[in-house]
């Protein structure tokens, strides 16, 4: 069974730190969620830690991710806080849902992060393979307790068609769609119509890539509750950075 190869693999051990981002909801102020970014030790690019993953470390690899992610989040301060910590993850890395959860669940639990608080999110930037793989892997995580979000929604594949054969929790509007929204009517109404399609769906809808106030502003009278960028916080390594708080009060 491929799934039983893929966890009883030599773990190939990947050096790895944690950024840190904050997806703030703008009617509070407050941290909605941190994404944890993958980065080098060093804080090396996330592009450049993924030029070693391999078909054949993948599993490691993401395996090391959670892990990393959940140990740093918590170190950084996570708990003190209400807010959710939002782990990427790559789907072609999970066998089967129920068994590769499982090193996450025990990590979760020895730092006493309640699992309530966990977000999965995955991106598709190449065509999916097998649809209903990914849809099993949702499905398994709403059943245990998990939120799932779809990453990067209108670039490349994560667009409509995947929309209609699978649903996440929440859905992260790609930058490209965000920028200079404010002055731009194609892609604002673009932006308006496919948040109205997501909230009728009962999709939680985060816009990022937020760069300026103007576009903070367009996006908050849109109705787009949830908005992560360089307008509110950078990703802080290893640390959850404090966010621009006056940039969300002048507009409030």
């Amino acid at each position: 069974m491929v799934g039983c190869e893929g966890c009883r693999a030599a773990a190939e051990q990947f050096d790895l730190a944690m950024a840190f981002q904050p997806i703030v909801d703008v009617e509070t102020g407050h941290p909605f969620a941190y994404e944890a970014l993958v980065r080098g030790p060093d804080g090396e690019s996330a592009s450049e830690v993924l030029t070693r993953v391999t078909p054949e470390n993948r599993y490691a690899f993401d395996q090391q991710c959670r892990v990393a992610a959940i140990e740093q989040a918590v170190e950084a301060g996570l708990l003190a806080t209400d807010a959710k910590l939002s782990i990427n993850f790559l789907p072609n890395a999970v066998y089967s849902p129920v068994a590769c959860i499982q090193l996450t669940l025990k990590t979760a639990r020895r730092v006493a992060l309640p699992t309530d608080r966990l977000i999965f999110e995955f991106t598709e930037n190449e065509r999916m393979v097998d649809t209903d793989h990914v849809a099993n892997i949702i499905a398994t995580y709403r059943k245990m307790g998990f939120a799932t979000a779809l990453d990067d929604f209108g670039a490349g594949h994560a667009g409509l068609g995947l929309l209609g054969r699978i649903q996440t929790d929440l859905i992260k509007l790609d930058m490209e769609l965000i920028r200079d929204l404010d002055s731009n009517m194609s892609r604002r109404l673009i932006v308006d119509s496919t948040v109205g399609l997501l909230h009728r769906l009962g999709i939680t809808v985060i816009a990022e890539g937020v760069e300026t106030e103007a576009e903070y502003r367009t996006l908050r009278d849109m109705g787009i509750r949830y908005q992560q960028g360089y307008l509110f916080a950078r990703p802080a390594l290893r640390a959850l950075p404090a966010l621009n708080m006056p940039a969300w009060r002048a507009a409030a």
